[in-house]
Formats: C-alpha cells, structure tokens, sequence
C-alpha cells in the first residue's frame, strides 16, 4: 500500500507537482517587473507644513500675530506629535508631524478647518495661509536648474513659474515644486518723500490712488432681443509706464502725476533674492513628493513630461536636471541586485563542492529560484515594493532556503549512499527529516515576530523586510517537501562509493570532529564552564559596544545652509557665495551645485545644493567630502557654511542643520537664549561634535520708533497711522495686483532705493493731520532710538519659545556616544526646570530604539521559545537549542567591532536573524539524538554523539550556504553599503564563531540538562 503522506503524493504526481511549481514561477515572473522602487519601505510621518505671508513684519510681529493664534488653533486637530513653527521677517512656517496611522488627506481637512476657525483673529494679510503635503525635512526628489543667456531674472522666473512648475504640481506624487531664487515680475513704485511733501501728499495718498485706479470688476451684461453683449472696461493697468500717468491729486489746478512723485518700474517682486545653477544666473526648481509618494515613480513621471513641458519655453532657455535622487536609489538596488547573484553562485559553488553530484546540486539550485520568485509574487500581492530592506531581506533568505533545501537532499544522500534506490531514498530522508525542516522553519519565522510588532517609524520600516524573509522561508519549506524530494526520486544519481582504504577530505574531518568532540563529551564541566563564560561574554560584549541609529548613508547629494551676519549689505553676502561657488568648482568629486541667497527673508542666510559623482567614481565619502570643505569655507571671513549628507530616512519636521538636533525649549525667550548659549559653548570644548550650531539668530539690527501718544493724539494721529506708513514705505507693501490670463502679478509701494535703507529718510516723512489737514513731520510725535539687536528668527516646538542645536559626529564616533556627552553637559550646567531638552528627529528615533532592543532581543529569545517548546512538547529541549546562540552574539560584537561598526539598527536586526538562523545546529542536533533515543535505545551520550557525526554535514553545508549568503553583505561594496555591511557584519560573525563552539558545547548542554531534568523525571515515574 503506498504511503499517503505528502511527500509520496508529489512523487506519484511528479507532472501536477511540476506545473503547480510553475505556476508559482509565472506569478513571480509577471510580479517581478511590476514591483515598485524605492530606496526603503515608505515609513513618512503624514506631515502638512502651513505658510502664511505678510510682508514688512518683524520676527516678533509675525510670531505674536500669526504664529500664535494659527498654533492655539492647529493645536486642536487631532494626531499632531511635533508642531514647530519658524517666524521670519514677514513669513510663518508651520510644521505639523502626525502619527504614522493619520491619514493625511483627514488630517489636511482638519488643518483647513482650524486655519478657517483662526482667520477671524489674524492681521489683514494679502493672502490666507496656506498648507501642503510635504515634509519640509525629506530630500528633494528632483532639482531642475533654468537659465537663459539673454532673459532676465523676472522673465525667466515667471516662465518657470507659469510654464513649469504650476503644471508640474498636478504631477501624481508631488507634494510642491519650490521655485529658488524666484524674482516674480512685480511693478514697484518708488516713492520720493521730499517730493511727496513739497506737494503736500502722503504714501497713503499713493496707495488709495493705485487701489482706486486699477481693479478687474463684474461689469453685467446687456440682455437685448436680438443678442447678448458683455459688457467690458479698461479697468486694469498692466504696464509701469500707464501706473506712472495716473493723476494723484491735483495742485492750484494742475495734475500732480505719479510720475512726478516717483519712479515707476517693472522689477521683481523680492529683490532680495537670488540663485546659481552650476554658477550660473536662473532659477531652480525644487521639487518635493508628498508623504509616501513614491520616489521613483513620481520622479519618472516628471521626467516623461519635461518634453512637453519645455517645448512651450522660449529656444534659449535651458532646462536641465540638476540632481536627480532616483539615480543613486537606482545604483543601490542594482548593487543588491549584483550581491543576491553573487550570494546565489557562491552558495551554489559550496553545495557542489560538499554534494559532488550536479543532479543535487541543481535539486538545490531549483528550489531557491522557485522559492525567490515565489517571493517576488507575495511581494507584489501585499504591496510590497523593491527597496534596500526587501532586497536585504531576500539576500539573507537565500541561506534560509538553502539550509531547507540542503538538509532534505543531504538526507536523501544519505539514504541513496547506503544503498536505497532513488524512490525510497527520496521518501525516506523527506519523511525522517520533515518535522526537522519544519521546526527550523518555523522557529525561524517566529524570530521575526517581535519585528512585526515593533512601534513607531523603525517598526514600519522593518514591516517589510520582516514579512519578506517570513515568505521567502515559508515558501522554500512548501518548495523542499514537495518539489525536491519529487525531483530526486526522478533525476537524483546515486552517491559514488566511498573507499573505506582512501578517506576522502570531509571523512577525515569527520573523524577529526570525532576526537574533540569525544574529548570534550569526557570533560563536560570545562565545557560547561565555556558555555557559561559565553553567555556572560555576550551579556557585556552587547553593554559595552558603542550604540548607533542607522548607518549614515552615502546618496551622492549634500545639502546645507549658509549664515553671516543678519545685518550684511545683500551685495556683500554675494560676495561670500561666490568665494563658496568658486571652493566647490575646484572639488574634483563635485559634479554639480545649487546656491541661493536670501532665504527666510534675510540676507544673512543661504542655502547650498552639491551633487557628488557617483560612490563608485570616487574615493571619498560623502562625510569625507564634506570634512575637507569645512576648513576651506572656513577661510571665508565671517561666513559659515553647515553641509550633512542627504539621507533616505529623515524623521524631523524641518530640514536641519546638521544630521541630529537637540531641542530647548523655555517659557521665556530671554532664558531660552541664555541657557541655549551655554550649552552650545560647553559642547564645542568637545571634539566629537562637529558643525555645531543653534539658530538661535539675536543679531538682527532693530531701529525702533518710539511714539509720543500724548503729541500723536493732539495732532489727531494714533498708533495705527505711524504703522501704516512705515509699511507703505518700508514694507514692500503689495497694495495691488493686475491679472492676466496666466498669473496674477503684483504692484508693490516702496521709498526710492537711495532712502529706504537709511533712517535719515524719515527726516522727509509728512502724514496729514486727520483734525486739521496740514502736513505734520513725522517725527514731530515720534523719535527715533538708538539702534538695538533683536530675533531675526523666532521659533516654537509644541507653542512655546524654542532653540534647535544641530551636530554631526566626528569620525568614529557613535550616536550613543555623542547621546551620553550632551546629557552630561547639561547636567553639569546645571539648567533649571524651567528649560527643558529632547532629541529631535534621528536622535529622538535612537533613544527610543536603544531602549526597546534588550526588549525586542528578549522576545525574539522568547517565541522561538515557545514555537520550540510546541514543536518538541518540552520545556527542556528548547534550552539546549537556544544553548547555542551567546557564541553567535560574541561573533557578531566582536566583528562588528573589528570593522569598526557601532550597534545599529541593523545589526541588531542581524543579531534576531542569527537567533534563528543559529538555532538551526541545535534543531539538527537534538532532533537527530531524540530519534536515536526512541528507535535505538541509545543512552543519552551516546544518542547526542552519533547525532552530531550523523549530522555534522548538513551543519556544516547549511552553515557555510549561510555565511556566503552574508558575505556580499559583508563586503559592502557599490552605492548604499552603507546599510548592508552592519547586517552582514553581524550575520558573518555571529554564525563564524558560533560554529566553532557549537559543535562542541550544544551536545554538553543537552547531556546537563537531561542529567538535571529528564532522568530525574525518568526515575520518579
């Protein structure tokens, strides 16, 4: 009667067990060219930046006016984790952080709906806020440079804007496209005050005459009985030189012309302003994807439109993408790529050299491929896309499958080598050897449980890759009990004969492992005491190696700011760019680079864009990279330049300084600058710390009036008047726009150049008394102060007064090194209650990883614990099993140390894989040893003795498969290494070291704990 078990079923059925294996392979085939790409698993918090404008106001006024009564509102909306926000002169940005299941098209109606509740309390502004769906911190996605040899700044930037960017916005996937350096046309009058007083006029007369004179007014209709007619005006004024013969008013009955009392011009909107693409003038296009858009999907769709789009552009006007991030994400999987080839031929290479039969070995070879593409095809069914975790995660996989199918065919050998014919030789090792697949498997599966329910930003992340190498395991197990042991009853040669008289090499290493481990099984308190010495060693190897977050990424792309002096002359700071420009043209690693002046409208502040050659075209990181710069910006007086390395995780809410950040926060900004001062000096004296900085900006230079109430109230004036016309002529106020079929421009009122940047102009200034009418100086009710320093700008993190302190690390140094010297330094400052400090971003991430991994370890210890204790319907066993891993976290340590790696989150990550990878030597073992007990009645000793002779070559075969598996890992070679190495390092080391002890200290574990529990059990029965 033939067996009904599996196994026999495929072997009767070897044609249906081939077309099923099949279609598995025509799924994974069809999946595999589907799958999306990106750099990691898509892990963004839901993230909404608010922008609200009002041009001419102060840091304080933009902070107290705006900031405040937007925040107490947006306070409200539900799911915020982080709110910070950041008041410049004349601009408010809000940065709103969610937890990760917010939805972020709930959270964007939230958002609406309190900016709609708080717009009753704010300042007339000329426009509402507005919000996005872009976290200000995340890398551009693409940076599309724009120049023209013969178009001005304006004209280019309107093209930009109207052409290019509104229409790439609607672009699936792009959460904003940031014009830099945009000076949008604008038509700005100029005013003159001495001349405006000679003729008895104000600014305020100026501005009622532009608001009244232009406008774009419903007109009707006339309905007739024979047609319809529209009716139309020339309502609008579009040019400077029709604003420039507008009467203003008239004196002893000639008209006083605009012209006459000012310049009227077309300029740009920001003067103030300005970028180079590669050096040269234009403008940028910056372009940002929403929250868990992908990358490369939405970067091609800008890239298959860019024809279209620029064939609308004038001939000389060049459009050229700068940098492109999908070009080093695209390098990275193409390494993994080539690294799961090299994984897959060196694996292969050991199966032939242990089995010496090509039917075996391409048994072997055939399971994994079906077992990756089967992958592929889960991947695609669950979303999953191809990134650097998933493609890690198949990687390693391709050992796990290996060892599977390794450990029924090595059995199959066996059988077929004493004899059996190739149908009761395939039967008989996968019937023996199943529940041992089994268990490996599964055990092996449960290790990644604790990943599944990891929490935050590192959990989603992990999700991915867990569930990737849970599916590739699971179906390699399905694959090894079904297809192999069918193929070898077909196609599997029977094994050559072995000459007892002529040893060949693996005989005699067998016999070598023979003797120490005979030697070691007669002195069982030394190993013992090894093994002990093992768990303590792994205890203070794991306390003692230096702890990281993830390993810093090397993308090709940096990105920085720049800062001088908040009062700089414009002119000077392009001075100081340009010596920048001409440092990193002389950079033989820098391909390209974006820089801009006056960002957070102030001319002491820029921003810089570098693009690096590719990691393989150079021999310098890009922390190298940067390093060198430094001492060069250095030489550029009274101008510092803060450069980090983009990185494909950025968990912040605001684009930082450097890699980490540090956040103060107090309930008063005086004491928030003293203490954020403090700290900031004591941690330079500290060389582990480098770019250290605060945007803490106190220097800006405030000229203040002070009003006379008494004098203003006689004269009929107030509070309000003196406001209004110093923005009328210092403010760039917008007092009117005109509107075209494609955007709508402004007019802007301003003092002549030659005045606005000096107090002396208000000598000049006359309001007209409301009482009296006469032309009063202004300064007859107010006088002008000393000049004073103040915030150029005003931060909040969660509503209060804020300070951000950025860092990178020297070389060599850990983030819980760096983690450990802060808190000390603020504990010998001895800060007060009062002020309050936590990591932000990265930093924040690492603490909260650091103190969830001895966790994390303990229940990964923990399920594979239990699934065992199931499995073997034993409390004991599991134990011996486990026995085995303190040598495999040494080997991790000691190797990562060797590298000179820190503990980061992969190779935490590579230590879980090594708990159930590890465990597999135990399984062979004991499953083997168990089976002796109950078949044979062997002793204990004798039992565990044969099981480790019998088993010692698919030990070592599946061990070395998984060695190489790590290896291309290890070695860390091409674009995003940096990522892999860790894991590798870890699985490498761990399973090196444990295999040499392991051989000789599981089988002493097993006789102690059966001395100390089963054969007392044995004896009270």
């Amino acid at each position: 009667m033939k067996s009904r078990s599996l196994y026999a079923w495929c072997m009767d059925h070897p044609i249906g067990t081939v077309l099923l294996t099949f279609a598995l392979v025509l799924l994974g085939i069809l999946a595999f060219p589907r799958l999306s790409i990106a750099p990691l698993p898509e892990a963004d918090f839901p993230t909404i930046q608010v922008d609200a404008r009002l041009p001419g106001a102060s840091a304080e006024t933009m902070a107290s006016s705006v900031a405040t009564p937007l925040e107490v509102a947006l306070s409200s909306v539900p799911g915020i984790t982080e709110m910070t926000s950041s008041s410049a002169l004349g601009s408010v940005n809000i940065t709103l952080q969610f937890v990760l299941e917010k939805n972020i098209d709930t959270a964007a109606q939230e958002v609406q709906a309190a900016l709609n509740q708080a717009a009753g309390r704010l300042p007339d502004m000329p426009n509402l806020p507005t919000w996005r769906k872009v976290n200000p911190a995340d890398s551009p996605i693409l940076i599309i440079g724009v120049t023209s040899e013969t178009l001005s700044r304006t004209e280019i930037s309107d093209l930009a804007e109207t052409v290019l960017a509104r229409q790439m916005t609607q672009i699936n996937g792009v959460g904003e496209v940031f014009i830099g350096g945009q000076q949008k046309p604008a038509i700005r009058i100029q005013a003159r005050p001495e001349v405006l007083a000679a003729a008895g006029l104000t600014l305020a007369d100026i501005r009622t005459a532009v608001q009244r004179a232009s406008v774009n007014l419903p007109k009707g209709a006339l309905f007739g009985d024979n047609r319809v007619s529209t009716l139309a005006v020339n309502d609008q004024i579009f040019s400077a030189d029709e604003y420039a013969d507008l009467i203003i008013s008239y004196t002893d009955g000639s008209p006083v012309y605009l012209r006459d009392v000012a310049t009227v011009k077309l300029g740009a909107e920001n003067d103030f302003v300005q970028i180079w693409p590669n050096g040269e003038s234009g403008v940028a296009l910056i372009i940002r994807r929403q929250p868990g858009a992908n990358i490369v999907a939405t970067a091609d769709r800008i890239r298959a439109a860019l024809p279209q789009l620029t064939s609308a552009l004038p001939a000389d006007v060049k459009v050229e993408v700068f940098n492109d991030r999908t070009r080093t994400i695209r390098s990275s999987l193409h390494e993994v790529e080539l690294t799961l080839a090299i994984a897959v031929v060196l694996v292969i290479a050991v199966m032939a050299a242990f089995l010496r039969q090509w039917s075996a070995t391409l048994i072997v070879s055939a399971v994994l491929g079906v077992s990756l593409i089967g992958t592929c095809a889960f991947m695609y069914l669950v979303g999953f896309s191809l990134n650097n975790l998933t493609l890690v995660a198949i990687v390693i996989a391709v050992g796990f499958i290996v060892d599977d199918a390794i450990v029924v065919i090595e059995n199959i050998h066996r059988h077929l080598e004493a004899g059996e014919t190739k149908r009761v030789a395939a039967l008989k090792g996968a019937e023996e050897i199943g529940f041992t697949v089994v268990s490996i498997s599964v055990s092996l599966v449960a290790a990644f449980i604790p990943l599944l329910f990891m929490g935050g930003i590192i959990g989603k992340l992990f999700l991915e890759f867990s569930l990737t190498a849970a599916a590739a395991i699971l179906i390699s197990v399905v694959v090894c009990l079904t297809l192999a042991p069918t193929l070898a009853s077909l196609f599997m040669d029977k094994a050559p004969a072995h000459d007892p008289n002529n040893p060949g090499f693996f005989d005699r290493l067998v016999k070598r492992y023979d003797t120490v481990l005979t030697w070691a099984l007669d002195h069982q308190k030394i190993m013992l005491g090894v093994f002990f010495l093992t768990v303590a060693g792994s205890v203070a190897s794991f306390m003692a190696i230096p702890k990281g977050f993830f390993p810093l990424q090397d993308t090709g792309f940096v990105i920085g700011v720049t800062q001088a002096a908040s009062d700089i002359p414009y002119e000077d700071m392009i001075a100081k760019h340009k010596q920048l420009e001409q440092i990193l043209k002389n950079d033989p690693d820098i391909t390209g680079f974006n820089h801009a002046v006056g960002g957070n409208n102030s001319t002491g502040s820029g921003r810089v864009w570098v693009v690096l050659s590719d990691p393989d075209d150079r021999d310098a990181s890009a922390s190298e990279i940067i390093d060198r710069l430094r001492p060069q910006f250095a030489q550029i007086p009274g101008f510092q330049v803060f450069l980090r390395a983009a990185q494909d995780i950025n968990l912040g809410a605001g684009p930082g300084r450097a890699q980490y950040s540090y956040v103060l926060k107090a309930l008063s900004s005086e004491e928030l600058a003293t203490w954020t001062q403090a700290l900031t000096a004591k941690l330079r004296q500290n060389p582990i710390f480098t770019d250290l900085s605060n945007d803490l900006q106190w220097d800006a230079n405030i000229i203040k009036l002070e009003l006379d109430r008494q004098e203003a109230a006689r004269l009929g004036f107030a509070a309000a008047d003196l406001d209004q016309a110093l923005y009328d002529a210092f403010g760039q106020r917008q007092i009117n726009e005109y509107q075209t079929e494609t955007n709508q421009y402004n007019v802007i009122l301003e003092l002549d150049p030659a005045q606005r940047g000096t107090a002396e102009s208000l000598n000049y200034f006359h309001l007209r008394s409301p009482t009296t009418g006469e032309m009063v100086p202004l300064l007859a009710f107010a006088k002008v102060l000393p000049a004073t320093s103040g915030p150029v700008v005003i931060a909040h993190n969660g509503m209060q007064p804020a300070a951000t302190l950025s860092f990178n690390l020297a070389a060599g140094i850990s983030l819980g090194e760096a983690v450990e010297v802060l808190e000390q330094a603020r504990t010998e400052l001895q800060m007060p209650g009062s002020v309050s400090g936590s990591f932000q971003g990265a930093a924040q991430a690492f603490q909260d990883s650091l103190a969830t991994q001895p966790l994390l370890i303990f229940t990964a210890l923990l399920a594979v614990y239990i699934i065992l204790g199931v499995l073997y319907e034993s409390f004991v066993h599991p134990l011996t099993i486990l026995s085995t891993l303190p040598s495999a976290a040494i080997g991790a340590i000691l190797l990562l140390w060797i590298w000179q790696l820190d503990f980061s989150i992969m190779a935490l990550i590579g230590i879980i894989l090594l708990i159930g990878i590890v465990k597999k030597n135990g399984i062979l073992m004991v499953d083997f040893a168990l089976q002796a007990q109950r078949e044979q009645g062997l002793s204990a000793k004798e039992a565990i003795h044969q099981a480790c002779l019998v088993r010692f070559r698919p030990i070592m075969m599946t061990t070395l498969a998984a060695i190489l598996g790590a290896v291309p890992l290890m070695m860390g070679f091409g674009t995003g290494a940096e990522l892999r190495v860790p894991l590798g390092v870890a699985v490498v080391g761990g399973l090196a070291f444990s295999q040499v002890l392991t051989l000789l200290t599981t089988p002493v574990v097993f006789l102690a704990l059966d001395k100390a529990f089963l054969q007392k059990k044995q004896i009270a029965k």
